[in-house]
């Protein structure tokens, strides 16, 4: 082996090990070094591929895949990646036509039955998706996040009793138990996890931002923004220095704080819908994190602090309130949240969003040093066509 060739194989073994640990910086630095003095190498590519959709470029995969493809139209590495790369992308339609190549090499592959599922599902045909995770599961029995997603698929199509199965299994076989616990909570009525796993929270998002608002507002008919900052309006007559919003999404609060407030802070655990948010151009500062965390560490202070629709993913909040009191010197905190009228603080219902008693959060306001200044009924938005009633509510510190 000449010493070139020796150079490009432990660039390229390098790069596998960095990749492996997760270090892929400096992983793409090592493939690119290990292509430059082997060109056109089709596991090099494919491996900078896989690094390019871990550092969230999926287009440059694509690019690199194309190239791997013309050398070696069979290879199985190649068209799994090019479908990662296209759904990483929202081209659903084209990834869908790579796995369906990759399934006419290897019609037996779970896993790409799993993931020809996930992209069914994501063009909105769900019995079509089910069907494929029924294939993979075919293959490989044992195949636990299958089994979890057929059961939230179930879910969403009422079929509880099998969705119900489905998560049992799922957990017998080793998938996530804070996950599949909660969504069995959700759905059986066992004791609820304080919140939504923070990973699921930011996957959905993730999955849901490029088409979050229009879902949200156009189809759901969703207004709970419009009517906390409406209601703002009416409690406070006042302008404030500085706003925090928190779990701020695609930003659907921004521009109506915007007349309110001269500055405006964000924080969200997806990025892709922090992206979004940025885009407006109307944030000072937005930041990727978990809200307690980031309300027990941050150096700000705020005299508005603003939540429209994110308790839906917390049950307990006492640790919220105590996060928003530790940030606030005065001001206005005001919030949504999904009514729940049999007299517990909190419940996790079977649409996997909790809901929150008036009585609880009033309580809730006393405890940490607010001021109940309203709180208002009113419909927030629609699932499965039926309403769901919210709060409103509004404090001031006292």
């Amino acid at each position: 082996m000449s010493a070139g060739l020796e150079r490009a194989k432990q660039h390229f073994l390098e790069g596998v090990r960095c990749f492996e640990a997760a270090r892929f910086e400096e992983a793409e630095a090592q493939f690119r070094q290990s292509l430059a003095l082997l060109p056109g190498r089709v596991s090099t590519l494919t491996n900078l591929a896989a690094t390019c959709i871990e550092l969230r470029r999926p287009q440059e995969a694509l690019e690199l895949l194309a190239q791997a493809l013309a050398a070696a139209p069979d290879d199985a590495d190649a068209w799994s990646l090019r479908g990662a790369a296209l759904r990483r992308l929202e081209r659903h339609g084209e990834a869908l036509q790579a796995w369906n190549e990759l399934l006419r090499r290897q019609p037996r592959h779970a896993a790409t039955w799993f993931q020809r599922a996930r992209t069914l599902q994501a063009l909105n045909r769900p019995e079509e998706a089910l069907r494929d995770y029924e294939r993979a599961l075919d293959n490989d029995p044992a195949f636990a996040q299958a089994w979890s997603n057929r059961g939230a698929l179930l879910k969403d199509l009422q079929r509880t009793g099998e969705a119900i199965e489905c998560f049992r299994r799922a957990v017998a076989l080793g998938a996530d138990p804070e996950l599949n616990g909660w969504f069995l909570a959700s759905l059986t009525g066992a004791p609820a996890p304080a919140v939504a796993p923070a990973g699921y929270v930011e996957r959905l998002f993730d999955d849901y931002a490029a088409d979050f608002e229009e879902h949200l507002v156009g189809v759901l008919h969703y207004r709970g923004h419009r009517a906390l900052v409406e209601g703002l309006q009416q409690v406070a007559r006042r302008r404030f220095a500085r706003a925090l919003d928190l779990g701020c999404g695609t930003g659907l609060c921004a521009p109506l704080l915007q007349p309110l407030a001269d500055r405006i802070d964000g924080v969200d655990l997806s990025q892709r819908m922090l992206d979004q948010a940025r885009s407006r151009g109307l944030y000072e500062e937005l930041t990727r994190a978990d809200l307690v965390p980031h309300l027990q560490s941050t150096p700000r202070r705020y005299d508005l602090v603003v939540a429209a629709d994110v308790f839906i993913y917390i049950g307990e909040l006492d640790p919220v309130f105590a996060g928003v009191r530790r940030v606030m010197d005065e001001g206005v905190f005001c919030f949504s949240v999904e009514a729940l009228e049999d007299g517990r603080d909190f419940a996790l219902q079977p649409s996997q969003r909790y809901a929150h008693s008036e009585r609880h959060v009033r309580a809730l306001a006393q405890r940490h040093g607010f001021e109940v200044a309203e709180v208002s009924r009113e419909a927030i938005r629609e699932d499965q066509r039926e309403v769901v009633q919210g709060l409103m509510v509004w404090l001031r510190v006292t």
